[in-house]
């Protein structure tokens, strides 16, 4: 990929920003205020970093405008750096791409319909009835099963692999080693006592702008499809099980769980390790904080946690064990209330 160098000039245009400096000066790259040189933009999101806005050697800095005073360098002044740093980061985005067209020892069934611009990698699997759309680009190793569609503009990394009547909307990105379709864990008991695997009819619905980390696995549905919405971002070695939903621009940090049948609202953010028991449902503009177990329904937006904090493990000891006489408290507890409250009404 070729570098890429833009002026301060440019940046302050793409970004809508005010620029305080020369705007002449190239910036080839982005780093972090301790870390950058003199060619790099870099930014400022949280007070704590303060101490190294004075001392970064950056060429220019994304800053807040109340911050434009501390800032030694040539400073682009903005509501929110994070997201501009974000959208700065695309125009330096080396991720490689592949030739356009099929590698020769890719395999692609005779009724499967690949757009002339799709570029697909060596030893990829393209099964019948699939639809691959423009610009797509599809990773080594990749398989694309039966009847299934990938939107325009579609990321696939090596070794991707899609089940059967998976359909994926435009602009998605999927990392290496995810499972999008496979079947859903159900199973009943028979009259031996032994499991019968309930077959899993759905498919997976994928909307546009999603992205899926590595390694995640996506169930198909039982019945009904599993569905992601329009702009959901999936960490790695996270667990959708079969018919779930989860809402529009919904975040899920790595390894969350999320049991069969629960329904996620829209704009939500899970962190790290969450886990949610089945057939419960969250409701729009929910954070749940990293290793909360949810074992029931949330109807009323904001934020939720369950667990402990750390402590030191002398002082975690003596937690625990108090734990475990909760429940004997809390009986003399009510018992004394009681009596308490029959001394008052004898006297």
């Amino acid at each position: 990929m070729p570098n890429r160098s833009f002026t301060l000039a440019q940046l302050a245009t793409q970004l809508n920003a005010t620029l305080c400096g020369d705007p002449h000066i190239l910036v080839s790259g982005l780093a972090s205020l301790d870390k950058a040189g003199a060619d790099q933009i870099s930014f400022l999101a949280q007070p704590k970093y303060r101490h190294q806005l004075a001392i970064t050697k950056a060429a220019a800095v994304l800053v807040k405008p109340e911050e434009a005073e501390n800032c030694p360098c040539p400073a682009l002044l903005v509501n929110d750096p994070y997201l501009a740093f974000a959208r700065v980061s695309k125009l330096f985005d080396n991720k490689p791409v592949l030739p356009g067209g099929i590698h020769p020892s890719a395999l692609i069934a005779q009724d499967a319909q690949v757009a002339g611009s799709a570029r697909i990698g060596a030893y990829a699997v393209i099964a019948s009835g699939a639809v691959i759309g423009e610009n797509v680009h599809i990773g080594a190793h990749g398989f694309i099963g039966e009847n299934c569609q990938i939107g325009a503009d579609g990321w696939l990394a090596p070794r991707v692999t899609l089940y059967h009547n998976v359909r994926i909307g435009q602009r998605v990105v999927i990392q290496s080693g995810a499972v999008i379709g496979g079947e859903g864990f159900g199973f009943a008991r028979d009259e031996q006592n032994h499991w019968q695997k309930i077959a899993q009819l759905g498919g997976v619905l994928i909307g546009d702008d999603v992205e899926i980390g590595a390694n995640t696995c996506i169930d198909r549905g039982a019945l009904s499809d599993t569905k992601i919405g329009n702009g959901v971002k999936l960490d790695n070695q996270i667990m959708i099980a079969h018919n779930v939903e989860i809402g529009e621009h919904t975040a899920m940090a790595a390894c969350c769980g999320i049991s069969g049948s629960s329904k996620i609202g829209r704009h939500c953010m899970l962190a790290g390790g969450v886990g949610l028991v089945g057939h419960i449902e969250i409701c729009d503009n929910v954070f749940i904080s990293g290793m909360t177990m949810v074992t029931h329904s949330i109807k009323t937006p904001g934020s939720y946690s369950s667990g402990t904090a750390m402590q030191r493990m002398d002082k975690w000891k003596r937690t625990a064990a108090r734990l475990r006489t909760l429940d004997d408290m809390a009986k003399r507890l009510a018992y004394l209330e009681k009596q308490s409250g029959s001394a008052n009404q004898s006297s």
